[in-house]
């Protein structure tokens, strides 16, 4: 049962921080991975 919510935990702070996150997997600035995302939601 734990392993489920340490899931679940991780999983939100995943998406809380995905920009910082992909910005340094992905080696780019922060703004231009907000703007992809931004432009995604658009749709």
């Amino acid at each position: 049962m734990l392993w489920v919510l340490l899931i679940i935990v991780l999983g939100v702070v995943a998406y809380r921080y995905r920009v910082k996150i992909l910005a340094k997997l992905l080696g780019q600035p922060e703004r231009r991975i907000e703007r992809q995302i931004g432009r995604k939601k658009g749709y």
